[in-house]
């Protein structure tokens, strides 16, 4: 390829194809990698001022990339470019003339500045091929590898400082981990000798023992034998016991039989007797024009109603089945509350519905149950362990009440049972022994689950 015209003001040293250059001036080895670098940079500067027509061909497609991405991704076509597309390099020479303007001016005059970096030399000279200018990339190559063997070389002896330096310390190191370590065996030295001397006054305290249990089980065999006679005797006491405790036991039965029917005629009495003051109560509201109560005892104990957590099970304990007329007559005392352990009664009637299923069918016949006595009535759900709401409307006639977290339905029962008057009829359904025997003790009359249940399936 023939060079075209320099543009004006470009120096022209000699014939040829190009400026300096002479047909017989040409490298004899491959450019050093820092020179090639270093050209490879000043031919992406030029790069830029350059039009696509003016490009060659394979490096038109790189005419959009900034310079570093052009050192990056056309390097080696860059290179292969400047080297065999003299109009290309002569364009990049113009540039390079134009932004380096002494330096070129030196090159083109035969001389290099003496303060220009060499690779700036080797690769404007490579660039521009002034006369001599294979001679300039030769010495300039040179010089960049002895900077770089100089550089490699202080590196090394800075590694080798380095190297010294955490030898020194590893040597410090294990010194001083070998003074822990000799200070740490005369110390398990010590206490292996300790633990000796531990170990042989255990076995003499083993011999001490063993001489013990066979001291103790000789005393155990006398204690045997003599256990045996006194449980000989204490056999022939126990039968002597029992027979006398089966006369006691026919004898209280024959007085509890008297009592009872003493009993009858006293009940008799105390029935006219409570007539007399209910009808007197009555007449005495009657004259004092009393209003009916607006609220009621349960009202004031802190319980969870309806429709905020889900309750949970109670295990029913049955008691002995009663008359559920026994209810009927209970829930017909003047200001009768009737109070009852939801899922006691729930889980002893029909256990193998569904919980949601379970309350709805009791608080429907509790609501029926209260509109046929006009009793106050509340029904208690242990709630001690909800974890979501209870989405439950209560029916006409009847309070629910779940228990609170931490506090189990028997305890609200209690609760509801100490909040009443003394002398108002309360009664309690539940069917658990524990909670019968408290709100006796409260005065309120306990009533098993089953005579509910029986109540209620009368409709």
């Amino acid at each position: 390829m023939t060079d075209g015209a320099r543009p004006a003001g470009s120096t022209s040293g000699a014939d040829g194809p190009e400026g300096g250059e002479t047909a017989d001036e040409c490298l004899d080895r491959p450019l050093p990698e820092p020179v090639r670098h270093r050209v490879i940079a000043l031919a992406s500067e030029g790069f830029g001022s350059l039009t696509p027509s003016e490009l060659p061909a394979p490096l038109r497609q790189y005419a959009r990339f900034t310079p570093s991405r052009r050192i990056k991704f056309a390097g080696n076509a860059l290179a292969a470019a400047l080297e065999h597309e003299p109009l290309f390099r002569q364009r990049v020479g113009e540039r390079l003339r134009e932004n380096q303007a002494e330096l070129a001016a030196a090159l083109e005059a035969g001389t290099a500045p003496p303060a220009a970096d060499p690779l700036d030399v080797a690769a404007a000279a490579y660039v521009l091929r002034p006369a001599g200018w294979v001679k300039l990339v030769t010495a300039g190559g040179e010089e960049a590898q002895r900077a770089d063997a100089e550089r490699g070389g202080e590196r090394a002896r800075a590694e080798v400082a380095r190297l010294r330096e955490e030898r020194d310390a590893a040597r410090a190191q294990v010194r001083t981990e070998t003074e822990r370590l000799r200070a740490e065996l005369d110390q398990a030295r010590k206490q292996a000798d300790a633990l000796h001397r531990k170990l042989r006054s255990a076995h003499s305290d083993i011999k001490r023992g063993e001489a013990a249990v066979r001291k103790a089980e000789a005393r155990t065999e006398e204690v045997r034998a003599e256990t045996a006679a006194q449980l000989s005797a204490a056999d022939s006491e126990s039968r002597r016991l029992k027979a006398r405790l089966a006369e006691s036991e026919a004898a209280l039965e024959a007085s509890r039989k008297a009592a009872r029917e003493g009993r009858s005629i006293e009940d008799m009495r105390v029935r006219l007797l409570l007539d007399t003051v209910l009808e007197a109560s009555q007449g005495l509201r009657r004259e004092l024009a009393l209003p009916p109560a607006g609220i009621h005892p349960a009202d004031t104990v802190d319980a969870v109603e309806p429709g905020r957590m889900t309750p949970k099970d109670i295990a029913a304990r049955a008691l002995s089945e009663h008359d559920p007329a026994v209810l009927d007559q209970l829930l017909a005392l003047p200001q009768a509350h009737l109070v009852v352990d939801g899922y006691n009664v729930t889980k002893t009637g029909y256990p193998t519905m569904p919980l949601e299923k379970q309350r709805l069918r009791l608080l429907g016949g509790l609501s029926t149950l209260a509109a046929q006595t006009g009793a106050e009535v509340t029904c208690v759900f242990d709630g001690a362990e909800l974890a979501a709401p209870v989405l439950l409307a209560p029916p006409r006639g009847v309070r629910v009440l779940f228990s609170k977290p931490g506090v189990t339905a028997d305890e609200l029962i209690r609760q509801l049972v100490r909040a009443e008057p003394e002398g108002r009829p309360v009664t309690v359904v539940s069917t658990d022994r524990e909670v019968a025997d408290g709100i006796a003790a409260a005065g309120a009359r306990p009533v098993a689950s089953v005579v509910l249940l029986k109540r209620l399936s009368r409709g």
